[in-house]
């Protein structure tokens, strides 16, 4: 197979598929209304969505400082402003994700969060529905039916994976003779926890992440990696963070799909313990960042990669 030609598994862009009810709230940024994608690149932010859906309703009782533990609170407002000026596809979720983690594979599920699952206790605590937060809180009071785990599929998972691959078949259609580039936009908390790879360590400003060298080009972790430091933010590759399973699944170089993710640093721009904005901090970062993103596309369009 050719590098450039891009694998969107199956999936065929057509008008009617991209208009399915369904995908509407997963589409934050839709193509340009005339003419093509600007560029072959794409953006995804599963974590930011912060609603609960019906089939979730252990996580209304939470107080809302564990509810927003792990949620990338704030990236998607973070970005919004240079996404939208570059006009880039930008497919996201209203969905929080301890009911259904986007960044996960449909069966990382076990016992403890699914009746009758394969994998036993322990295996999937914070798979594709969150158990235990990564502070150690206690989430599900018992596991879900099949029946729930299959409506929170439908409602939260198909849709938005679906609307990546018509994204991804449409812009490689559009850029027939070039790679396909996503940028998978996160956050993390400054500190690592018990549950993380890095406890008590203090942690850089961005982790970008390509599953050890595996999910995409090295060209683009250069280019991200200096567009960072271009604004002044610290960068460290694939610690502690290697990249979740969108980098695993749609990262396939050698079928000219590229996929990075990029972790920021939450205490830049928000409290930490209210998940409150900081915000002076909040306006500044945004703006780097939109620098950062505009760097990283001018790279692209210039074909440095």
């Amino acid at each position: 197979m050719s590098k450039h030609h891009v694998n969107t598994f199956g999936v065929q862009f057509s008008e009617s598929a991209w208009r399915d009810p369904q995908l509407k709230d997963f589409i934050l940024q839709d193509f340009p209304p005339t003419g093509r994608a600007q560029l072959p690149l794409l953006i995804t932010t599963p974590h930011s969505g912060e609603r609960v859906p019906p089939e979730a309703p252990w996580l209304n009782s939470l107080d809302e400082k564990i509810l927003m533990y792990d949620v990338d609170r704030y990236v998607d407002q973070l970005y919004a402003p240079s996404i939208r000026q570059l006009k880039i596809p930008w497919i996201s979720t209203p969905w929080h994700r301890y009911a259904c983690d986007l960044n996960r594979w449909a069966d990382d599920v076990d016992v403890d969060s699914v009746k009758g699952a394969q994998a036993p206790s322990g295996r999937f605590p914070r798979g594709l529905l969150w158990s235990i937060t990564t502070e150690g809180h206690r989430l599900m009071p018992q596991p879900v039916d099949s029946q729930t785990y299959e409506a929170l599929l439908q409602r939260c998972f198909h849709p938005f994976h679906q609307a990546l691959r018509l994204a991804a078949s449409r812009t490689a259609a559009e850029f027939p003779n070039q790679p396909l580039y996503q940028l998978d936009l996160h956050s993390m908390p400054s500190l690592g926890t018990k549950e993380h790879r890095d406890p008590g360590e203090r942690r850089a400003d961005l982790v970008i992440s390509d599953q050890d060298g595996r999910s995409c080009r090295p060209e683009l972790m250069d280019l991200v990696e200096a567009a960072g430091h271009s604004v002044g933010l610290s960068v460290r590759r694939n610690w502690p963070y290697k990249g979740g399973r969108i980098t695993e699944t749609y990262g396939r170089p050698s079928e000219g799909w590229h996929c990075l993710q990029i972790e920021l640093n939450r205490a830049l721009y928000m409290d930490e313990f209210t998940k409150a904005k900081i915000p002076q901090r909040f306006e500044e970062i945004s703006a780097r960042l939109g620098r950062m993103l505009h760097q990283i596309a001018d790279g692209i369009a210039q074909g440095k990669l």
